[in-house]
């Protein structure tokens, strides 16, 4: 069983031992891989239901009105001011906007879903929508640390940090947690995959998918200057090196994380190539999942964790594509055609493939948007769009032990704030972390003086979208 609490410093000790009995060249790699990673992952504190996650970050503010929450009562009082007076957003709202789009119920559960998902309502029988997530202020770079770390202000391990330092990975070839997102950074930039005082093994790898050739998606993945052979003498000399440097400073947490960093850097290069190569998919596979680069993504995610990797997270964007201000119903209709074909190829792929009972999707954003119209700036009247909203929004999930099929807790009658069966951040997290075998009470890391945990002194599992 893995420690309650543990520190940089023990794990160093043992990974150093492991070392020295192993001495130098390849043979060091392979041991210095199993403390990163072994084949068999490392023991929870009790058997999980899910043994990976895929996190589909739909960055800007999804809402909720608009996809998986039809308000009747937001129609029938279109173009009235909403009885709310307390329920403070970012920007000035005015009356209530009624959903542009068409609701219906699919599937034997009978969701009710937007139209913009023609593809992911085929779906609704494997979904677990929860309605009644809320999160703590309505700024973009503050839930987006919250949704990520457990914190919106102080720095703190993102989840996949904390779910590789928990369990491992399954492939010593690559990392255990893994950032797609095209373009560049999202808001708030690599702070959203940190491993902060978590050893620095644990932080995500970031991958820009705006590129297609697999070569390119991270960044000098290869060596093109020299040959196999030469690249094992020359590591081989910086390990000698790197292990007497060590011996002299066996406590340096950061030390460690940037020599173990190297030693998977040399042996991603043609495993890392071949997982981010889409091209050895069969065409009915690449025409399941669609051309955009969003899709591409969650392809790329499905490689992913066939091939072992613990965390996955697909990021819609570097910026807030779905941040709609103005005009809803073009912006959102637009977004979501750029990703709903992948997210039901991804659900469906993954049961094809027996991977969907072990894999948790987690399908969010870091707020929702309110039910009323959001005013211009100047106050000269309505640009057609809606303001941030973390009162009340809505999430879903899919596969990895939760209860597919199922509504879990509800909005008011206009869709504004969580009243029924709330949700915290910090439930949400709690409740992942026991779908993959952990008491989240119990899955701390001592750092300076105090232990540490993702939920910190918050979070109850939600027992009832358990299956």
């Amino acid at each position: 069983m893995r420690p309650i609490a543990n520190t940089a410093a023990s794990e160093s000790i043992s990974r150093r031992l492991m070392l020295k009995r192993a001495g130098m060249g390849m043979g060091s790699l392979a041991l210095a891989g199993i403390a990163t990673s072994d084949s068999n992952g490392r023991e929870t504190h009790f058997p999980g239901k899910a043994k990976h996650v895929i996190h589909v970050f739909l960055n800007g503010g999804v809402s909720q009105v608009d996809t998986f929450d039809p308000k009747p009562e937001l129609t029938k009082r279109g173009g009235q001011m909403l009885p709310f007076e307390n329920l403070q957003t970012e920007r000035r709202t005015g009356v209530a906007l009624p959903s542009p789009f068409t609701f219906k119920r699919f599937g034997q559960s009978g969701i009710p879903i937007s139209d913009i998902f023609p593809h992911l309502s085929k779906c609704a029988d494997d979904l677990l929508v929860v309605r009644s997530m809320f999160a703590e202020l309505p700024s973009h770079e503050l839930s987006l640390m919250l949704m990520n770390t457990g914190d919106q202000r102080l720095v703190r391990p993102s989840v996949g940090s904390w779910l590789t330092w928990g369990m491992g990975s399954e492939n010593q070839n690559l990392p255990g947690f893994v950032a797609l997102c095209p373009g560049g950074f999202p808001v708030g930039g690599a702070g959203n995959w940190r491993s902060a005082f978590l050893p620095g093994i644990y932080q995500g790898t970031h991958v820009d998918t705006s590129q297609t050739d697999p070569t390119k998606l991270i960044a000098n993945v290869q060596n093109q200057r020299m040959s196999p052979s030469e690249q094992n003498e020359q590591f081989t000399l910086l390990q000698q090196i790197n292990q007497r440097h060590l011996s002299e400073r066996p406590h340096e947490a950061a030390l460690e994380a940037r020599i173990r960093s190297f030693e998977l850097a040399y042996r991603m290069q043609s495993a890392a190539t071949d997982a981010f190569d889409i091209s050895r998919e069969p065409q009915y596979i690449l025409d399941l999942y669609g051309t955009t680069p969003q899709n591409r993504q969650l392809l790329l995610a499905r490689r992913l964790v066939e091939r072992g990797v613990r965390f996955v997270q697909t990021w819609h964007g570097n910026m807030q594509p779905w941040d709609s201000h103005s005009n809803i119903k073009s912006a959102h209709r637009q977004v979501a055609s750029e990703c709903d074909q992948g997210l039901a190829a991804l659900i469906t792929d993954l049961k094809q493939r027996g991977l969907l009972d072990q894999t948790l999707i987690l399908c969010t954003g870091e707020f929702g948007r309110t039910p009323s119209v959001e005013m211009e700036q100047n106050g000269s009247g309505a640009a057609q769009g809606r303001d941030h909203n973390h009162w009340g929004f809505s999430i879903w999930m899919a596969g990895g032990g939760v209860k597919a099929g199922t509504i879990y807790g509800a909005t008011d009658d206009f869709g504004f704030q969580a009243v029924e069966n709330r949700v915290s951040i910090h439930d949400l997290h709690a409740t992942m972390l026991h779908l993959l075998g952990f008491d989240h009470t119990r899955l701390t890391y001592r750092y300076a003086g105090r232990d540490f945990r993702l939920t910190d002194v918050h979070g109850e599992v939600v027992h009832d979208i358990l299956a």
